[in-house]
């Protein structure tokens, strides 16, 4: 299985500024190819880079995208207009839900666009602090997954990527401290648990899972290591040239 290595740039960088970003970043990288290495810009920076990037050392990814394909929905961007531009999609982030009200709905939803339209969503889950604290972890784990996978068929599952992401764990907020690897592993066992019990035993296996909350190349070695953890999304760390590239050699190293 390939190591997933996601860069997510929020709400950073115009599209110029993340056009060097990308020159530099293809300049540095060599073709891995048990490394699969994407980055997500604004939506608007998606488009030119597409004619930038270099699909053999990257891809691009959307950090948004609406469940419609098309209609009277001003503002939108669909995952229909962005066939063909981004190979991934990240979905139901945190930021999504607890700024923008996203509920596990409207997450199925962007997930079933993203997999209509030949995009492979990265669906975001994971637990505040409170929800931590009051043990519930297990059951918003299971409920957002279960959730945001309500409309895929089991034909279509293996087209979905899994990334856990406690919300209490991501360097933007306020309470962010790290996760250790251990308390990783549970959940990603739990995950992967939840997954037998719904699709079966060989979904289970082969469902790609990331781990993301403030993952930096010092820390990276540590949680690609975890057991199930294939690859990172990545937030902050990947804003900052050398820090991200140090973090895709590193998971080269770990996959080796």
């Amino acid at each position: 299985m390939k190591t997933y290595i996601v860069g997510n740039f929020k709400l950073n960088f115009t599209v110029g500024e993340a056009s060097i970003y990308l020159h530099k970043l293809l300049k540095a990288l060599p073709i891995y190819r048990d490394v699969e290495v994407a980055i997500a810009p604004s939506t608007i920076a998606l488009q030119p880079l597409s004619l930038q990037i270099d699909r053999h050392k990257m891809k691009l990814a959307a950090q948004n995208a609406f469940y419609r394909d098309y209609g009277a929905f001003t503002g939108e961007t669909s995952f229909s207009q962005l066939r063909g531009i981004v190979d991934y999609a990240i979905i139901g982030h945190s930021e999504r839900r607890h700024i923008f009200g996203e509920d596990d709905k409207c997450v199925q939803k962007k997930v079933a666009a993203a997999v209509r339209n030949r995009i492979t969503p990265i669906l975001c889950i994971g637990e505040t602090e409170s929800e931590r604290a009051f043990g519930e972890t297990a059951d918003v784990v299971r409920d957002q997954l279960i959730g945001g996978l309500a409309e895929v068929s089991d034909d279509e599952i293996d087209r979905v990527i899994v990334a856990y992401e406690p919300v209490w764990a991501i360097s933007s907020t306020k309470a962010a401290k790290l996760a250790t690897p251990d308390e990783v592993a549970e959940v990603v066992k739990l995950i992967r648990k939840i997954m037998k019990e719904t699709y079966g035993e060989e979904v289970a296996e082969k469902m790609p899972i990331l781990f993301g909350g403030s993952v930096n190349s010092s820390n990276a070695g540590a949680y690609l290591t975890v057991p199930g953890v294939n690859g990172l999304l990545i937030g902050g760390s990947s804003l900052i040239l050398n820090e991200f590239v140090d973090i895709i050699e590193i998971a080269k190293r770990v996959r080796s």
